[in-house]
């Protein structure tokens, strides 16, 4: 593929805060760069694709996601309690199961028009772990972050992450500790070594308040983002946005795990903007489109409820152009890539999705935004680029699916068989 690429002829969603939307216009990709946005645009010596009935728009951001449990996927009611079942297979996984369920995940994140991961790995790791950690980051083609989580996270741990991820790859630390005498410890190592704070809370996790807490020991800041927090006062959500700290939520996981309906509606209120991330496939879709549409209608059910209470002064419905923003723009600022990607603005790097807008699923489009927000799947995904190396093309991956499903099935299987679980399934 050419260094210099011109997507021509297609709606294009910029979602910016400098460039306009258009309803047909083109995309110049220039050394995995956005170059040129606008309509009419003429590129010297560029590979031209021809984007006609398509939207163009950035790749999703998913800000928070456990794929080394990929392979669990879709359990439904055999989920059960699901923290149960992450501890009984955690200590089981070798460097080659790392590999297999990591790739087959952010695989997957790929094939559903997500461009960036932030990919949350609380597995215990040891050295070769790690490097096969890092290694099917990379083999992946997309932009990720990983969230080393399983405590304790050492510097060690954290210098040999840093040290061996490819270039597309951040390290951060996940926290998962609630003393906060621990906390601030673990806290200042990261800040240290220069990493992102990804504070995950636990189901046992102190109430309201705790978010607060943090703030008043001096430890909330721009460099936090805060990963499940559902039960969040007044005086957490003012810390939050006095800090200028980011909040994720994976709405679907927290309803099906006990987490609790994320805030969204207090966030609104006090002009704060979530990402969005996917968390655990077993019991959640693994697409940023099922994300929205479960943060838009929580949103729209409380302002309906609150209307048929009889209360007076309601909020503001959540619009589509909201929503699309949390699932793109927010999301990379919480994932620590704000101005790197999450919009298509020239400078930014070329994280994008080509999405049809030829099929019976949408057509006719009457509003491109809403189209994407409303009506379209991952049947819709056509292209899927990251730094302007193509993800996926024609609907399909460019990578050897076939053995990596065969691996992932053989990793299920034997990680299965060492946890004392009976591996079922239609792989074979």
């Amino acid at each position: 593929m050419s260094e210099k690429l011109h997507l021509r002829g297609g709606c294009v969603l910029t979602l910016g805060a400098r460039s306009s939307n258009l309803v047909e216009g083109d995309v110049v990709i220039d050394d995995g760069i956005v170059a040129e946005v606008g309509r009419g645009l003429r590129a010297r010596d560029a590979e031209v694709v021809d984007a006609t009935d398509t939207i163009v728009m950035p790749g999703f951001v998913d800000a928070h996601r456990h794929s080394w449990t990929s392979l669990f996927r879709n359990l439904g009611e055999r989920g059960g309690d699901t923290g149960h079942l992450t501890a009984e297979v955690r200590d089981h996984y070798t460097p080659d199961d790392v590999y297999a369920a990591v790739l087959v995940g952010l695989l997957g994140a790929a094939e559903a028009g997500i461009t960036t991961v932030v990919d949350r790995c609380d597995l215990p790791l040891d050295d070769a772990s790690a490097d096969a950690l890092v290694r099917a980051h990379a083999d992946s083609g997309l932009r990720t972050v990983i969230a080393a989580g399983q405590e304790p996270v050492t510097r060690e741990l954290l210098t040999r992450l840093i040290d061996g991820a490819g270039p597309s790859t951040t390290i951060a630390y996940g926290s998962g500790q609630t003393d906060l005498e621990l906390l601030a410890s673990d806290w200042g190592l990261a800040r240290e070594l220069g990493v992102r704070i990804h504070a995950h809370a636990a189901t046992d996790a102190p109430g309201p308040g705790w978010v607060a807490a943090l703030a008043e020991r001096g430890l909330l800041g721009d460099d936090v983002t805060l990963i499940h927090h559902t039960a969040l006062d007044d005086a957490d959500i003012g810390a939050i946005a006095a800090s200028g700290a980011s909040i994720v939520f994976t709405p679907s996981s927290e309803m099906a795990t006990g987490h609790g309906a994320p805030p969204i509606q207090e966030l609104m209120d006090h002009d704060l903007r979530p990402g969005l991330g996917i968390d655990l496939e077993r019991v959640a879709p693994g697409d940023m489109f099922a994300q929205m549409r479960e943060t838009i209608s929580l949103q729209h059910a409380t302002v309906f409820d609150r209307k048929l209470m009889g209360k007076g002064s309601l909020p503001r419905l959540m619009s589509t152009r909201d929503v699309i923003r949390y699932a793109t723009l927010e999301g990379a600022r919480a994932a620590g890539l704000g101005g790197v990607t999450g919009s298509l603005e020239p400078g930014m790097q070329a994280d994008l999705i080509v999405l049809r807008t030829d099929r019976p699923n949408i057509w006719p489009i009457n509003d491109a935004i809403g189209a994407v927000v409303w009506g379209m799947d991952t049947s819709n995904i056509d292209q899927v680029l990251v730094g302007g190396r193509t993800v996926l093309r024609g609907g399909a991956l460019e990578a050897d699916v076939a053995s990596l499903s065969a691996a992932a099935i053989e990793s299920r299987e034997r990680v299965s068989s060492a946890a004392g679980l009976v591996a079922t399934g239609v792989g074979r």
